[in-house]
């Protein structure tokens, strides 16, 4: 009987001692395991993020301080969406606020989405950037033989015609039709051959419509929605006034300085030179837009097209003012409808817009796949300073990692 007893007290312990050893060995009894190493990727989005609240903080005293009205801002990075803000209200003294998809004019940014709306025609063989104005319109006339004949799409795109800079932009102001404006340009003065000087104009870039229109019997605010705004979703896009005025969620222009802005009336300037100056667009359509450029895989703009594009086809004196927010600018061109600039050893494809009451200011940096852009109903300095400060701090961001790096390698082959 003592036998059986200590035979089944025995099997008792085993049994329990056994149990305790499962359970302590279970994984919920376990120390937590660390959690795996992140990725490059993932390292390289955390250390951008840590930019942001500061340049936030920046932008936010600069805006309050400035009186700006409305604003918004967004960072493309690696082809995805690192950061988005709005600021302020749509129209002065009302409640409003700006959202991502309140639509701003974009002005002569308008220039950089006609561009890349080029570069896919071009690709798609639809254009071609070195065929003829003449050619393609016979009763196209300037006041000067060589210019005439020899005057190219890529001369209009790249402000290289040869004519003198803003020629007929009164005429534009003051709503002219094109039509007009263009049988009037055998008048206007001429000052290089063509693709020898740079020459800002958007009379000249405006009359893509035109030869689109003949190339595709499209005009240019159907193919630019075709080929550009549908495939990207830019959902709340236009290139023409009365659809930037029935749009409930817009912002209005404002005038003014020095802390106080007031509301001026919309007007529906350069819509007659739409691929010039005549695009409307949210930040969230403007996000698209950066996001398809930057997307390494896109099929849409690929990186042939960005190539033939970014390609500077002129150099562009600039007056002194107009970088006058960024450090020093090494070099300054013009490519397809992009400003392209060497700065802090990188190139950057920029482009700035202005029109009453409105500003906009687009970048990208393709060799660090990031793009930034910034809109507002209320012109002044901020705009101009809001690409250059968050550059320069991403890029001593990367060049501090850059020599960390450097100096790790030179440290271990020693």
């Amino acid at each position: 009987m003592k036998r059986l007893i200590f035979f089944i007290t025995f099997i008792f312990l085993l049994l329990f001692t056994t149990h305790n050893q499962r359970i302590s060995s279970s994984p919920d009894n376990t120390k937590e395991s660390d959690p795996p190493p992140l990725t490059k990727s993932e390292k390289e989005w955390n250390k951008i993020q840590q930019l942001f609240p500061g340049y936030e903080e920046w932008l936010t005293a600069e805006i309050e301080e400035s009186g700006t009205v409305g604003a918004a801002v967004a960072v493309i990075y690696k082809g995805r969406m690192a950061h988005v803000k709005c600021f302020g209200t749509k129209k002065a003294g009302t409640p409003d606020p700006v959202d991502e998809h309140t639509v701003f004019r974009l002005a002569s940014v308008s220039k950089s989405i006609t561009g890349v709306l080029a570069g896919i025609l071009a690709s798609e063989q639809v254009i071609d950037f070195d065929e003829c104005v003449a050619d393609i319109l016979p009763e196209f006339r300037l006041n000067s033989q060589v210019n005439t004949r020899q005057m190219t799409l890529r001369n209009l795109l790249s402000h290289t015609t040869g004519l003198v800079p803003h020629a007929y932009d009164d005429l534009v102001e003051s709503h002219v039709p094109y039509g007009k404006i263009f049988s009037r340009l055998q008048q206007a003065r001429i000052s290089a051959p063509p693709g020898k000087l740079y020459s800002y104009q958007n009379v000249m870039f405006g009359l893509v419509d035109t030869i689109l229109q003949v190339k595709t019997n499209k005009n240019y605010s159907q193919l630019v929605k075709q080929k550009l705004f549908d495939p990207l979703g830019m959902k709340d896009a236009s290139t023409d006034f009365e659809s930037f005025r029935n749009n409930p969620n817009k912002a209005y222009p404002h005038r003014g300085g020095n802390g106080l802005y007031n509301p001026i009336p919309l007007n529906n300037r350069y819509y007659n030179v739409a691929p010039a100056a005549g695009v409307n667009a949210s930040i969230s359509d403007m996000t698209k837009f950066l996001m398809g450029l930057l997307h390494e895989d896109n099929y849409l703009i690929n990186r042939d097209i960005r190539e033939m594009i970014f390609t500077p086809q002129v150099n562009s004196p600039l007056s002194s003012g107009y970088f006058r927010y960024w450090d020093k600018v090494d070099s300054k061109k013009y490519a397809i409808g992009w400003r392209i600039v060497d700065y802090k050893g990188r190139q950057i494809a920029y482009h700035g817009g202005y029109v009453s009451g409105y500003k906009s200011e687009l970048a990208i940096c393709p060799e660090e796949n990031i793009g930034i852009v910034f809109l507002t109903n209320s012109p002044n300095s901020v705009a101009s300073k809001s690409i250059p400060v968050f550059l320069n701090s991403f890029f001593s961001q990367k060049d501090k990692e850059k020599m960390i790096a450097e100096a790790k390698n030179d440290f271990s082959l020693k």
